[in-house]
């Protein structure tokens, strides 16, 4: 058994939760895990099985809203560190993101071993050094990490992403079981439909015969009633992130864009309709271990080039989808008809 490990995720809430698999085989192995996460990620963090503590710190390197390097910033940050008497850490971060930053602040904190994946030749910053060929889904790449460092997920753990239990009732926002979810909003405007795209999608489920919630941050409001309309329950800023696991977990499927709401759907089990435009390779960043179909051009000229604005007029990754074709997803996956990724549905 190892002692106190930290495993750092420090962006947003749907890569914090695709991490838990890989903090699940740390637990299994370790006196208690404490979680590093940035305040984007925090309530992420905090829904994770396995987890004994989770510690906020906004990375300078990561936030897309980066605070100033300071020094007393940084030396109270080691200090907090140094107190937690830590004997190993592993740094998750995606592939465009450097390890080493933080390497070398646990380093100063005093962190005997240290993990990660990393293309940068890193020094004396890591005891391991872990590659990783291809393009994985993120979990099974961040678990890739874990494995690599001797902690294995226990005999049982199917390696999906999950979440704390129990989960409140939602039935007073919702009504009863077996609606369907539309989720509008993105924290990156490239990667969302229109509200105006969106409303025709919820519009459409509607005259197909299915209930709708829709759901959105206390920031999402002006979207979500636009969205919902007089079609939908709108559940914009009415819930916290524990509700809204809830919330997707009672639903038949849901309807989002890649963000992270559609991994905690895929967190606590429940089908998505995934309406991904290719900005980031849906390989790795579609929701994972659940049924999934993915619509969106797939092939368009945004495709891997991490755009936060769509480059291209008119946003056609997304905007082309036929919410009739989102209607047919829905079906099939309420039938059980889709068990993987499947992609299409562009008009």
């Amino acid at each position: 058994m190892t002692g106190r490990v930290l495993v750092a995720r420090m962006d947003n809430v749907g890569d914090v939760l695709l991490a838990g698999p890989c903090v699940r085989a740390v637990a299994a192995h370790a006196e208690s895990v404490t979680l590093l996460a940035g305040p984007r990620g925090r309530a992420g963090a905090e829904l994770l099985p396995g987890v004994d503590r989770v510690l906020t710190w906004c990375a300078p390197w990561i936030d897309p809203e980066p605070p100033a390097v300071t020094a007393p910033d940084i030396d109270a940050f080691v200090e907090e560190l140094r107190g937690l008497e830590l004997e190993r850490a592993l740094i998750l971060t995606s592939f465009h993101q450097s390890p080493l930053p933080l390497a070398l602040v646990l380093r100063m904190a005093g962190v005997g071993w240290i993990g990660a994946i990393s293309e940068d030749y890193p020094g004396s910053l890591l005891d391991l050094r872990h590659r990783v060929t291809g393009d994985p889904p993120e979990a099974e790449r961040a678990l890739s990490l874990a494995t690599a460092a001797g902690f294995r997920l226990p005999p049982g753990d199917d390696g999906r992403l999950a979440v704390r239990g129990p989960l409140p009732d939602v039935g007073h926002l919702t009504g009863a079981p077996g609606y369907i979810v539309v989720h509008p909003a993105a924290s990156v405007p490239a990667r969302q439909l229109s509200p105006a795209r969106s409303a025709a999608v919820v519009a459409a489920l509607a005259s197909a015969g299915y209930r709708v919630v829709v759901t959105g941050a206390a920031a999402d409001r002006p979207i979500t009633g636009l969205v919902a309309g007089g079609h939908a329950v709108d559940l914009g800023g009415a819930t916290t992130l524990t509700e809204l696991a809830a919330v997707l977990r009672d639903a038949s499927v849901v309807v989002a864009p890649n963000t992270g709401p559609a991994h905690l759907a895929a967190a606590v089990g429940t089908p998505v309709v995934s309406l991904f435009a290719p900005v980031v390779p849906a390989a790795r960043w579609a929701p994972y271990g659940v049924p999934v179909a993915v619509l969106g051009d797939q092939d368009a000229a945004c495709r891997d080039s991490r755009a936060r604005e769509c480059p291209i007029a008119g946003h056609p990754c997304l905007e082309s989808i036929s919410p009739d074709d989102v209607v047919l997803a829905v079906k099939e996956l309420s039938a059980g008809g889709c068990t993987g990724l499947q992609t299409g549905g562009v008009s």
